[in-house]
Order: structure tokens, then sequence, then C-alpha cells
């Protein structure tokens, strides 16, 4: 039987996006391999995106995640404008069996209401994110048996509350495209760098990886965005004004008075062929992480292209790395050098057969396509059964 889900990827990036864009990456690695396996997947999204699904629905032109670090009485009206246009399909057509739900917070609390309604479909809600974050309404979660979360890692799930482990369905891993045939591309030949890949926020770190370049004496890139700035231009011209973004000042204070564009240099967001190239030939991908990293993106990006990650034992990293084996993991900060200088022990090779073994798109689609059929046919297992 064909199976129509809506897939909400929200309205903050395009998808694929552009450069930065951990969860509309998923949802680029996930669609087409859910329609291989004859799924038709309704993509919610903005108009800018341009991965190919058999229909679209768009609630905005572009991405608006410029706006998300303004005040909430300013922003909190995006999310709901997108969520309403999805709500408003679900009301009007009846060929839809699931939702599959990507929209933080938001998302949740609007398609539970809306799975109220005797003919809505079911609902699969993947949280991608800190779990902390939002602890008032996740405590008190009570979204009915046909509204189901996902994790993205079993660490992400351990921490949640109680109320939202009782709606779970167990995790799945984050996958790459950049795992298919991992194994079988040509080694990239090393520069001897290392690389932060990222957002530039308190979470990743990127200070004690600066720290740590100028300690071990090792060149190292940031790559990602400050905030909404994608490139150190962008974030000159905007000046005094950009002070007030949490990650700017992060920037300006801890990260910045480290760059010194010669040991440690900050490139902004790349992406494609050019991110590619940068992290397949530095000799070790940096996670020096101060939260708990629930999915890892960038961890298995760094496997599937066979560069070894060293990082620091939290969340998600010691499900996705073996230690000694995929790269290593310290438990403090002042273990980081040493591993560092080690990182030439791990074979590049059995990174690349660990991401294609693990981590490629059929994988996931898989997994998420037997979430699917249980919620649809109502035979989710009772909390605590679930696999993982």
């Amino acid at each position: 039987m064909t199976r129509t889900v809506l897939m909400n990827a929200g309205p903050w990036l395009p998808v694929p996006p552009d450069g930065y864009g951990g969860i509309e990456n998923v949802v680029a690695a996930l669609v087409p391999e859910l329609r291989r396996r004859g799924i038709r997947v309704l993509l919610a999204t903005v108009a800018r995106s341009t991965l190919p699904a058999d229909e679209r629905l768009t609630s905005f032109p572009g991405g608006q995640f410029e706006v998300l670090q303004r005040p909430y009485n300013q922003v909190s009206g995006v999310a709901h404008a997108h969520l309403h246009a999805v709500v408003r399909a679900l009301r009007d057509r009846h060929d839809i069996d699931l939702v599959h739900d990507h929209v933080e917070v938001v998302g949740l609390a609007v398609l539970a209401a809306a799975a109220l309604a005797p003919a809505a479909p079911p609902v699969l809600h993947t949280l991608h994110w800190d779990l902390h974050k939002h602890a008032d309404f996740y405590s008190g979660l009570d979204a009915g048996p046909r509204v189901r979360v996902n994790g993205v890692s079993a660490s992400q799930l351990d921490r949640a509350p109680a109320a939202l482990r009782r709606h779970s369905m167990g995790h799945v891993h984050l996958a790459t495209p950049l795992a298919v045939g991992a194994d079988r591309r040509p080694l990239a030949e090393k520069a001897g760098h290392a690389v932060v890949m990222g957002r530039i926020t308190p979470g990743k770190g990127q200070h004690l990886a600066a720290r740590l370049a100028h300690e071990c004496g090792i060149d190292l890139v940031l790559a990602g965005p400050v905030g909404p700035y994608q490139q150190p231009a962008d974030l000159t011209e905007a000046g005094d004004a950009a002070a007030a973004n949490p990650d700017v000042r992060y920037w300006e204070d801890e990260v910045r008075p480290l760059v010194d564009g010669i040991r440690v240099r900050w490139i902004g967001t790349v992406a494609a062929r050019e991110r590619n190239s940068l992290v397949a030939s530095a000799r070790v991908a940096l996670f020096p992480l101060q939260w708990e990293e629930p999915g890892g993106t960038a961890v298995i990006e760094s496997l599937a292209l066979g560069t070894p990650v060293v990082g620091l034992s939290r969340g998600c990293l010691p499900e996705l790395v073996e230690h000694g084996r995929t790269g290593w993991l310290a438990k403090s900060p002042d273990d980081l050098a040493a591993l560092v200088q080690a990182a030439g022990q791990i074979d590049p090779r059995e990174c690349r057969e660990q991401a294609a073994r693990r981590f490629t798109p059929a994988m996931m689609a898989a997994r998420y396509a037997d979430l699917y059929e249980q919620l649809i046919s109502g035979s989710v297992p009772r909390a605590g059964e679930h696999a993982g």
C-alpha cells in the first residue's frame, strides 16, 4: 500500500540548506530514500527549497532563520504561520497517512491538538534539540496515543522528562549522503589542519578548540555561521547591531581574541565540495562540546569523509564514535591535547567503513518507514518496550 507522509521541515531554511542547517540536511537525506521505498512525500517547507518531492506546501518565500534571534514578540508568529498552513492542508485533504514533524515545540504542540480530530492522521515528531530547553512543555506532555516522538540518540532520550519518554518510539541516528560508498572512495590527502564544523556558539566549544590549537601548535579552521551571519563580511557589515545576538557576544568575548588568521582562522559557512574538501583533508575534526549534543550530524560527516573525531565524551558522541577506532573521546578538556596528537593513530579507512555501515540515508529511511507503519497501524509498543 502506498503511504503519503507530510514531511514538515519548517519555515527556517530551504531544503537542502545553502550551508548551515542540520535539520534541513536530515530532511534532504531522508526524503529521497523514502520516495525510493514508494512513500509519497508532501514537503512542508519554504518556496526556495529545491529538494524534489511528490508535492510541496510552502508558507514563506524564503527561510526565516535570520529572525530567530529577535525578541519573542517579533518572531513568535513565524512558526505558527507555517503550522497554520500545515493544519489547513490536513483539514482540506484526506489522503495523508502520517505527519512527520521537525519543528521545535510549536510543531508538536499544534499537531498534537490537530490530532484530536477524529479523521486527523497520526503524528511522529522528531526531537533534534536539547530537551531541557522546554522542560515545562515536555514535562506535562499528554498528547494521546496517535502522537509519538523519536529521538536522534539514546542519550538524548535518556535525559528526557518522563512524560516525553512515555510518547517515545525510540531513537533514530542521523545519516549523511556522504556515507554512501564512503568506503569505496579514494582517500583524500591530509593537509595537517584541524577543523570545527558548525554554528559558532558556546555549546560547540570553539573557544576550547582555539586554545587547543595554540597549545598544540596545529592550524585550526572554524567553519560555520555566527548567529545569522554566514560570512565574516556579513558580521563586519552588521556592526554594532549584531551585538544583541548571544552567539555574536560569545564570538567577540571568547573566540575572536584567539583567531589570529594564521594559527586559527574563521572562514564562515562552507557547503558542498568546499566543505567536503576541508573536512576530508583535515587531520582531525574537533568536538570539544560544552553541552549534551543530541544528534551529531557533523560527527558522522567527518567519519564519512575519513577524518577521525576527537572530542569530549558527551551527548551522542559515545554512540557515534568508537574510542580508539574512529576517534578519541576525553572526559575532560585537559585530556584533549594528548588525544589530538594521537589522532594519526586512527585509520581513516576505518572511519569511512563505519560510516558506510551505520549512517547511510537508506538505513535511516528504513527505520523511519518501520516507525510510520507502527504508528499508522496502531501497533506502537507501550512505553519502555520500544527498540532503539
